[in-house]
Parts: structure tokens; C-alpha cells; sequence
């Protein structure tokens, strides 16, 4: 199995974790921890982790001086702030609007992997953003309705600052991912969110009544902790350091449906000629992204052929 094969799956397994993710951390705002709460122990928890994976001694791999800025950057856009406007959004709104919202998100990266990275734009390209959303957007609209009352506005406006904000990150990450090893930059970024969080989120943690809540939500919160968080975030970086921005990017859109086939797998759900198409239009549009930068239609026609 080749390098980008690897990549692929390590993003698609990232993705399932995030497409579970928006029902799960849910069920636990607010009742049970605030999302600033939550964002913070998330994060206190993530870098916990990353700090003692990250090994020591000869295993230690240590950050040059002139990558701080950079570091800084993606910490801030890609950790603190997109932990907690992702989190308080969704406890405004609903996970049908934050779906919606986040198909964005791939067109968001192109454009600024195109004027940072200069990643090239190819018609091929445009035509997969524009396949993939069309078949995200079949599954989300078809879920129920969508509000537009006060409270809905604002978690909205929350979850368009963090897709925009992710979108940042995983164009500034993307050359620390290919310099340093992916838990090195993880535990890099995360330090940078931990400390960022602290003055705003360490209060609300401690204020948190642990007595009262149930078992099942202790469950919900650790999958959270080491699904979403940890090995989500783990994966997309191993996963951007082998594939372009925008093919990473790409991927949000296979969450709906990848919720949709878990549903349909647990037997809440059925399967239909429409959950068939979206997820036909969605992987179309991962495969037309994910095509080198140097392939045109040529190539993809060729490809085609073959099978």
C-alpha cells in the first residue's frame, strides 16, 4: 500500500470521527460541560497525550526558532479558536446548520492554499469541489429544516469563523507536517491551544459539577477526548503530510454520509437510492481533488478507461 493510498484512509478514518462527533458533543453541551469547558479539556487532555507520545531523549524532535511563528499561527487557528467557536456554535445551533456550514470549508482551503501555497487550481479540481458538495448537500438538506431565529444566527456566524479559521490551519500546518514528524507538530500546536485556553476556559472547568453526570456521558466526553480529538487531529496530519490542503479539505464532505452509513449499519436508518447517489457524488468528487496537481482531464479520462 503506497504512501497516498495510507493518507487517504488516515483521512477518511479522521472524518468518521468528525462526522460522529457533532451528535456526541451534543448530547453533553450545555447540560452537562460548557463548550468553553469542554474545548478546554479537550485540549488539556490532547496535549497531555501528544506530550508523552511525542517520546524523549533521542526520540524528542525539537522545534527550530524560526518555525515558532508558524507554530503560533496554526495553534491559535486550528486549536483554541476552532475549538471553541466550533463547540459554542453547535451549542446555538443544530449539527444539520453545522454540516451545512462546513461544506464550505474545501472551498475555503483552495483558495487559500492557492495564493499561500500556490497550490494549482485546475478545472478537474473545481469540478470535484463543486461534485462533492452537490452530494453532501442531497444527505444534509434532506435531514429537516433549518432555523433562522437569534440564537441559530449566532452559532452560525461561530461556525462560519471556525470553518474559515480550519481552513487557515490546514494551510499553515501543511509545511510543518512535511518538516517535522506529525506527533511533534501536534504536540507543537496543541501546546500553543492549551496555552492560549487557559485564561478563558480553566475557571469554567473547575466550575464543572463532575458528580452529576451519568456514566453514559463520562462515555460520550472520553470518546470525544480520544476519537475527535487525539486521533481525528493525529490522522489528518499524517494524512496532509503525503496529499495536498484542499484534498484533506475535501473529505469534510464525506462526514454527512459517512453518519448516514453508521445510522443505516445501526439499524436507525435505511438505505435509499438517495443516500446511493450522495455518496456516489461525494467519493467522485474526493477522487477528481485528489488527483496529482500535474493531472488534467486527459489523465482522469485515461483512469476512467482502465476500469
Amino acid at each position: 500500500m503506497g504512501k497516498r493510498t495510507e493518507a487517504h484512509l488516515a483521512i477518511m478514518g479522521a472524518n468518521l470521527l468528525f462526522g460522529i462527533n457533532y451528535a456526541i458533543a451534543k448530547g453533553v453541551m450545555p447540560a452537562y460541560l460548557s463548550p468553553m469547558a469542554f474545548a478546554m479539556l479537550r485540549v488539556v487532555s490532547a496535549s497531555f497525550l501528544f506530550w508523552i507520545i511525542s517520546g524523549t531523549g533521542k526520540h524528542y524532535e525539537t522545534i527550530e526558532r524560526a518555525d515558532y511563528p508558524r507554530f503560533i499561527a496554526s495553534g491559535l487557528f486550528g486549536i483554541s479558536l476552532n475549538q471553541f467557536l466550533f463547540l459554542k456554535g453547535l451549542n446555538f445551533s443544530t449539527p444539520i446548520e453545522s454540516s451545512i456550514i462546513s461544506t464550505l470549508n474545501p472551498a475555503m482551503v483552495m483558495l487559500i492554499a492557492y495564493f499561500v501555497l500556490s497550490e494549482h487550481i485546475s478545472a478537474i479540481k473545481l469540478t470535484g469541489l463543486l461534485v462533492g458538495a452537490s452530494g453532501a448537500l442531497i444527505l444534509i438538506l434532506a435531514r429537516g429544516d433549518v432555523s433562522f431565529d437569534l440564537n441559530h444566527t449566532l452559532g452560525n456566524i461561530m461556525l462560519f469563523l471556525n470553518t474559515l479559521f480550519y481552513a487557515f490551519y490546514l494551510v499553515l500546518v501543511k509545511p510543518l507536517m512535511i518538516k517535522y514528524r506529525p506527533i511533534t507538530v501536534m504536540r507543537g500546536v496543541f501546546s500553543v491551544g492549551l496555552v492560549s485556553l487557559l485564561p478563558f476556559g480553566a475557571f469554567e472547568l473547575a466550575q464543572t459539577r463532575w458528580a452529576g453526570i451519568p456514566a453514559e456521558i463520562y462515555g460520550s466526553i472520553l470518546f470525544v477526548l480520544l476519537g475527535p480529538t487525539f486521533l481525528a487531529y493525529l490522522l489528518n496530519g499524517w494524512g496532509l503530510r503525503h496529499v495536498q490542503a484542499s484534498t484533506v479539505s475535501i473529505y469534510i464532505y464525506s462526514q454527512p454520509v459517512i453518519a448516514a452509513m453508521v445510522a443505516v449499519g445501526a439499524g436507525v436508518d435505511t438505505l435509499d437510492l438517495r443516500k446511493i447517489i450522495a455518496a456516489v457524488l461525494v467519493f467522485t468528487g474526493v477522487y477528481l481533488v485528489s488527483l496529482k496537481p500535474q493531472a488534467g482531464f486527459a489523465v482522469f479520462l485515461r483512469e476512467f478507461r482502465k476500469k
